[in-house]
C-alpha cells in the first residue's frame, strides 16, 4: 500500500508540472497508481490555472 502510494504522490507531482515518467507509468506494480496520479495533478494545476485566470478577470478593470 505505501508504494501504491507513493507512486500516486510522484505522479501527482509530475502531473502538476506537466512532466510523465514513462518507466514508473509502466511499472507493472505502481503504474497504474502512477498515472492516475499524473492525471489528478494535471486536473488540480489546471483548475489552479483557471482560478487564477478568472480572478485576474475580474480584478481587471474590463472586468467579464
Amino acid at each position: 500500500m505505501e508504494e501504491a502510494l507513493a507512486a500516486y504522490t510522484a505522479g501527482h507531482g509530475d502531473g502538476s508540472v506537466g512532466m510523465r515518467d514513462g518507466t514508473r507509468a509502466n511499472d507493472p506494480e505502481t503504474g497504474q497508481d502512477y498515472r492516475i496520479g499524473v492525471v489528478d495533478g494535471s486536473v488540480a494545476a489546471f483548475q489552479a490555472e483557471l482560478v487564477a485566470e478568472v480572478r485576474r478577470l475580474l480584478d481587471s478593470p474590463e472586468g467579464l
